[in-house]
């Protein structure tokens, strides 16, 4: 069996979906639910896209604020140059720069980490494939197994429903045949005071009625032949 290494230099240059955005990879745990590996290495890929877009939104914030900062600049230099306003107008000129230093650092460490995330993210999402497959063939494996063995039930219940079939019909048949033969024997004014005294024999009225019809016939019969 290939190792996890293996995998994750097979599938290298595969293009692999994102599986938590996935509404149907979710639908795999619908019935027994995702496993304590895979809940951890999903919350590591959220976090990661969590923070990808915080650093976006960031990215965007700081651009907003370096291109106020530029515009406040030029503004300044633009004013009328006045000897009271010059030392107001330096200072003003001298913070703003030094914002626009902070701001171009924080944006390079936001680049570079963006920069990070997404081969982060890939290699995440690649660990949660590997165990979410790991996890279904497990699923499908026991499901396999468990649908060979109700396969079976139902072909042994099968075979014994049909033994037990020509069972019961062997047993209508005898007590047929040896009711017809009571009646021949010992009359119907006999056999009808057992009856009630055996009337758990035949506790379906009808199906004593149905011995009683087909007795006649047979000896009809006989008595033609006589």
């Amino acid at each position: 069996m290939k190792s996890e290494q293996d995998f994750q230099e097979a599938l290298k240059n595969k293009k692999i979906p994102i599986l938590v955005l996935d509404q149907k990879w979710h639908r795999l745990f619908a019935i027994h639910g995702k496993t304590d590996a895979i809940k951890s290495l999903e919350e590591e890929v959220n976090g990661l896209l969590v923070r990808q877009g915080q650093l976006n939104t960031k990215l965007k914030e700081l651009k907003k604020l370096k291109n106020q900062l530029m515009s406040n600049i030029v503004a300044n230099m633009n004013d009328e140059k006045t000897e009271d306003k010059e030392h107001l107008r330096h200072r003003k000129l001298d913070e703003d720069k030094r914002l626009i230093d902070e701001i171009n650092t924080q944006l390079e460490e936001c680049e570079d980490e963006l920069l990070d995330i997404p081969k982060l993210i890939q290699e995440a999402n690649l660990k949660l494939m590997i165990e979410s497959m790991d996890y279904c063939y497990s699923k499908l494996r026991v499901n396999q197994e468990e649908s060979k063995e109700i396969e079976d039930w139902i072909n042994q219940v099968r075979i014994d429903l049909k033994k037990n079939i020509i069972r019961k019909q062997n047993r209508d048949i005898n007590n047929r045949e040896i009711y017809a033969y009571m009646h021949d024997i010992f009359g119907p004014d006999v056999l009808d005071l057992f009856d009630v005294q055996y009337e758990e024999v035949f506790p379906d009225k009808e199906e004593k009625d149905n011995s009683k019809e087909e007795e006649p016939k047979e000896s009809e019969e006989k008595d033609g032949e006589d």
